[in-house]
């Protein structure tokens, strides 16, 4: 068992705990998934584990722990080196059992490691740390820049393993390799068997339990004040009688007068506690729900039927050919999702579209006074504030900063420099971006890299309702299951 009690940690930077008095147990036989929001604290609890921070609490485990990826000093080495230096004591037929696992050439082991693509870098990592024994892996978000084939090795791989924590925000991937999930939520820490579905479904039966008890409560309450204020009123109208007149020469009863309204202030009273009891029971609801704003998208429409046509493309870099014989037209209402493996030229494609000067033939056309708004795989250019940012692409910034909440960034975060995002909040900021330029065009390249998976929920809901024209590159199956009306394969 790996036992966190009473963790408690917060950057000396800032002025809230990540985590404040968390307790749970995991198993280090579980394959365990790992979620939670953009800036929960998921990668700050796996260098937790591996005793990079100084922490509040206690973190006993009988096994040692290895983070992926990986660091590799020197890249441009021969790889068996790299992975001989991971696992001297490893022999490089077992490397090449591991990565034959993952149908990935053994020639892979003779090349710089610089030379290699995401997908082999990921998959020789991977089969290097699952050498040996006693060893409990830290797997942060391995699927990103992996094409979808990728992902499938790399999830059946994992699914023959063991004894791991597996950050992702890939559902289908999740879904085909844990049997656990570990979930940071709003005020707590939940582990729960099973796969995302299963977590998810649970989650949402458990959320509209609570929505619908908290409703209740809330006629419950609104009710009894109205009663206990109606109890309150009469109380004193009939002790005001105490003191009337006369009737027929008889003076009132003060006593029966005075006992009827000492009945019916008690009976004031008696509904006042029940409607603190209820209130008291509803303030322990919806602690744990994250409400997923909508989001706003407001598309420029084209006066033309089609925007842009591709016929019979091929992009060359030097004596490389990427890809060729790419032809198709984006229509109004298309949502067009370009596919294919790591290095296929989809990207060339994209930056195609927007104009920029990549080498190629064939007649690429795009509709005349077309805008369009792109959001890129690389965040590595983001610095600054985002009022500078907002500036700089003539974008509202109050409107700019209203979608970043609404993608759950903490308005503590608006003031610091983009730099110093992580590199979820930095995707966010070009998401955000992006939804608020009207365009006629959505051309995005793998948007949901490092994204978690509730604003993937938003974001999906999102198009569904807006219905831009776009093109767009992504891995995430479920996404592309959801979004796309057309598939281009390169």
């Amino acid at each position: 068992m790996i036992n966190v009690t009473d963790l408690s940690f917060a950057y000396e930077s800032s002025y809230d705990n990540i985590f404040e008095h968390v307790s749970f147990q995991i198993d280090t036989d579980w394959k365990l998934g790992f979620i939670g929001r953009n800036g929960r604290g998921k990668t700050t609890f796996l260098k937790l584990l591996l005793g990079k921070y100084e922490y509040d609490g206690t973190i006993s485990a009988s096994v040692e722990f290895e983070y992926f990826p990986y660091e590799v000093k020197d890249a441009g080495r021969m790889t068996v080196e790299i992975v001989q230096e991971m696992k001297p004591q490893a022999q490089v037929w077992e490397i090449m059992r591991e990565l034959n696992l993952m149908e990935v050439a053994e020639d892979v082991l003779y090349r710089e490691f610089d030379t290699l693509s995401h997908g082999e870098r990921t998959k020789v990592m991977l089969a290097a740390l699952f050498l040996g024994s006693g060893r409990f892996l830290l797997i942060d978000e391995p699927t990103n820049h992996l094409d979808t084939k990728a992902r499938a090795e790399v999830a059946a791989y994992l699914n023959r393993k063991k004894g791991f924590i597996l950050v992702s925000h890939d559902r289908h991937f999740l879904d085909a390799c844990v049997d656990h999930i570990l979930s940071i939520n709003k005020m707590d820490i939940e582990v729960q068997k099973g796969n995302f579905t299963t977590w998810y479904t649970g989650k949402e039966a458990r959320d509209r339990m609570e929505a619908a008890q908290n409703e209740k409560l809330r006629s419950e309450i609104k009710r009894l004040t109205k009663a206990a204020r109606q109890s309150e009123n009469w109380s004193d109208k009939v002790e005001k009688t105490k003191k009337g007149e006369r009737v027929a020469g008889l003076r009132p009863d003060r006593g029966a007068i005075g006992h009827k309204a000492a009945k019916m202030m008690k009976r004031s009273k008696v509904l006042e506690k029940r409607q603190h009891m209820a209130l008291e029971e509803k303030s322990k609801l919806l602690k744990n729900i994250d409400f997923a704003e909508t989001l706003r998208l407001e598309p420029l429409a084209y006066h033309a039927h089609r925007l842009a046509e591709l016929q019979d493309v091929a992009v060359r870099y030097g004596e490389r050919e990427v890809c060729r014989g790419v032809s198709f037209e984006i229509c109004r209402g298309d949502r067009i999702c370009l596919s294919g493996r790591n290095g296929c030229g989809k990207s060339s494609i994209l930056k195609l579209l927007l104009g920029e000067d990549i080498p190629h033939t064939g007649q690429m056309q795009t509709g005349s006074g077309i805008k369009i708004s792109y959001v890129p795989q690389d965040t590595s250019h983001l610095r600054g504030t985002l009022k500078e940012l907002a500036s700089e692409y003539a974008i509202e910034e109050s409107l700019f900063k209203m979608m970043l909440r609404k993608l759950d960034l903490e308005r503590v975060q608006f003031e610091k420099d983009i730099a110093d995002y992580s590199a979820g909040q930095k995707k966010k900021v070009l998401l955000a971006k992006s939804l608020c330029e009207q365009a006629h065009l959505y051309v995005w390249d793998e948007p949901l890299n490092y994204i978690d998976v509730l604003s993937r929920l938003q974001i999906e809901e999102l198009i569904q309702n807006a219905g831009p024209t776009m093109i767009f590159v992504e891995h995430d199956e479920a996404f592309r299951e959801k979004i796309a009306t057309k598939v281009c394969q390169l």
